[in-house]
């Protein structure tokens, strides 16, 4: 049995700020900290963080004490969200990944000019969510080429879009086209919302597709990067491709002598996970690892006033 491992894989820069912010806060102040939703979509990550004294909520009238110590998820969240802090009285860290933040800036900006604002993503999942939750009665939110194409906006010379940041361009680039099609007049982003951590993974999928006779991507269900990923696999011709949360969903049963297999990992996939695969790939009897060459990923971004808490009434 053959492994060959996709390269870039796992944590992004966004990822990593996050947690790294809860581990320092936990360093500086002790538990509890609390986090509002999943610091990141990985059920191992917060687990560990949860051990450590992390406390995870989806809404902040969980929080019972005034003057507690919350990290905003690397996903967004609304202005309103920011609001109920200040009423509660609660110190906050902002752990939302720069480029989410990015396009709650192009929006409220759009907004403030009269626009109508298409939110091309899923409308369930928390990154639009919060997005939307900038200017909730101007924005739209756009799944599919069919909405775009029956989309009715009150004046259509003044749109403009942006795009959920774990879409690729090839998620997003149909959907675009029918919009410019529709609206000749709609505005672009500034610059492109998507994640280059997104693109590079999707890319280096594409590439694994190639040598590949099975592909696993690690990654949690919620996650919906490393659910991209499992359909890119798909859609390059592998079949046999599935998303798993690690060593435990594999069975010897599942491999040949002669097999193939690829692995990748979601933006919010610990390194640790893809290693304890390999390993029990190498225990069925795989002979050969390799890494495919791939984009090197220097992107880093800056911490938040030294994990420094301040009150929600100046964030």
């Amino acid at each position: 049995m053959q492994v060959i491992v996709a390269k870039p894989r796992g944590f992004c820069a966004g990822v990593d700020r996050a947690i790294e912010i809860v581990e320092r806060a936990l360093e500086m102040y002790g538990p509890p900290i609390y986090v509002r939703h999943a610091i990141v979509h990985n059920k191992r990550v917060v687990e560990s963080l949860k051990s450590k004294g992390v406390r995870f909520v989806e809404s902040l009238g969980e929080i019972g004490e005034k003057g507690a110590k919350v990290i905003f998820s690397a996903h967004g969240i609304s202005p309103l969200v920011w609001k109920e802090a200040r009423e509660r009285g609660l110190e906050v860290v902002d752990a939302v990944c720069p480029l989410v933040t990015k396009v709650h800036h192009e929006v409220k900006h759009y907004a403030d000019l009269g626009y109508t604002i298409i939110l091309i993503g899923h409308r369930n999942h928390v990154e639009v969510i919060g997005t939307s939750g900038e200017a909730p009665d101007k924005v739209i939110v756009v799944e599919s080429v069919e909405e775009a194409q029956s989309l009715r906006v009150p004046d259509p010379d003044k749109i403009a879009y942006v795009t959920q940041t774990t879409l690729s361009v090839d998620d997003t680039r149909e959907i675009v086209e029918m919009l410019k099609q529709r609206f000749p007049k709609v505005l672009s982003p500034s610059k492109l919302d998507i994640c280059y951590a997104t693109q590079n993974r999707q890319d280096a999928v594409k590439a694994l597709s190639k040598q590949a006779d099975m592909i696993f991507i690690m990654g949690s269900p919620e996650s919906s990067n490393s659910n991209r990923l499992v359909e890119v696999a798909k859609a390059n011709g592998v079949e046999r491709a599935f998303l798993i949360e690690g060593a435990e969903n594999l069975s010897r049963d599942m491999f040949s002598e002669d097999t193939v297999v690829g692995l990748s990992s979601g933006a919010s996939t610990p390194e640790t996970v893809v290693l304890e695969v390999i390993k029990k790939l190498e225990e069925f009897g795989a002979n050969s690892i390799q890494e495919l060459d791939g984009k090197e990923e220097n992107t880093r971004f800056p911490f938040p006033d030294s994990i420094k808490f301040t009150s929600a009434a100046n964030p």
